[in-house]
């Protein structure tokens, strides 16, 4: 054991590890060894950012999606999903009361539907920004092409996040259809960095297939891109995927990987994400205990919220929730962290 604590004694002075004492790290995973990493990115974490919580107000704008990922709820194949689009009027009415909620920063998330076109999302982002001209605006809509990047960029969109989900090819595979490639994704990635965005990479914590050799993979990814964020959580399944009735990921797991990626960036984004909660109530709390300082409650419209259903049983009510910002701020106050109202953008060392 004290061999492996030394392998995060020195990821805290170095920020960085060989690919294969990160699989050590990950292979070695005990509650104790858990408890040590989190003692010491909860410290790296109060150096940058204290003990803040940022909120970010999610509105899940399309449920349609073009892809056929096998883990995902919205994939193609799903004949039973409920699809919907949300009109340019209701984002901004969401935008308008989660501005007075106290959010700062808006996420757009959906699937890679092509009725989300340049010209109208360009058109939304910049009546957004022209509304609220102190807030930042996120993207989440996948792969798109370089000048579609280039063009919300100079719409006024200030950050894009696009999960890898696995930095292992033959992972990668295994969860995606032929088309899909880990090679176009990084490459997306890439571009958006080299645009000047703000960018989220970040991947799912038990898939099938997953083991400490693909985590280390992950791990190193980060070290290498340096992403502004990276949102991690437990694989949940969804019963109309090929993967329905594999387990769920680990709760534990995905916060010792929480603690082991502040340890490597200091200054990350790190937030305890939706699946943290759907699998523990008390998820999000432990995911700042072990180093996050991010959440993104939920704005979307109320009807919609069921919809959007990227696994089962996915939390989007209390805390969840944007009308749930008050039990947030308790609970977060219960573990000495406090919720506050900013854009929350990266502190680079």
């Amino acid at each position: 054991m004290r061999e492996v604590r030394e392998l995060i004694d020195l990821l805290v002075e170095r920020h960085t590890l060989s690919l294969g004492q990160y699989e050590e790290l990950v292979g070695s995973y005990t509650p104790e060894l858990a408890e040590y990493a989190a003692k010491r990115a909860v410290a790296a974490r109060r150096v940058v950012y204290g003990d803040d919580v940022f909120i970010r107000g999610l509105i899940e704008i399309s449920s349609y999606c073009r892809n056929d990922c096998l883990y995902c709820g919205l994939r193609r194949s799903n004949q039973s999903a409920e699809r919907y689009r949300l009109s340019p009027e209701t984002i901004l009415a969401c935008c308008e009361r989660g501005y007075e909620l106290g959010f700062r920063t808006f996420v757009l998330q959906g699937g890679e539907d092509a009725a989300l076109a340049d010209t109208l999302l360009c058109k939304i982002v910049s009546a957004i920004k022209a509304a609220h001209p102190d807030c930042a605006v996120t993207l989440s809509l996948g792969e798109r092409t370089r000048a579609s990047y280039q063009a919300l960029f100079d719409a006024g969109a200030d950050r894009y996040l696009l999960r890898h989900e696995t930095a292992d090819h033959a992972h990668y595979a295994r969860l995606h259809p032929s088309e899909l490639t880990l090679e176009h994704r990084l490459t997306c990635l890439r571009d958006l960095l080299e645009i000047g965005y703000q960018v989220g990479c970040g991947f799912m914590v038990g898939s099938p297939g997953q083991t400490a050799s693909t985590l280390a993979k992950d791990l190193k990814l980060v070290e290498e891109l340096r992403p502004a964020m990276c949102g991690i959580g437990p694989f949940v399944p969804h019963h109309a995927t090929p993967f329905a009735g594999e387990p769920a990921g680990s709760v534990a797991l995905t916060c010792y990987l929480l603690s082991l990626l502040r340890l490597i960036e200091p200054s990350l984004l790190l937030p305890a994400t939706t699946a943290l909660g759907t699998l523990d109530e008390h998820g999000r709390e432990r995911g700042m205990l072990a180093g996050a300082n991010v959440v993104m409650p939920n704005l979307s419209p109320m009807d919609v919220r069921k919809k959007y259903e990227l696994y089962d049983n996915k939390a989007h009510a209390g805390s969840e929730a944007a009308e749930g910002l008050a039990e947030l701020r308790r609970s977060m106050g219960e573990i000495g962290c406090r919720v506050v109202v900013d854009r929350g953008d990266v502190r680079r060392r």
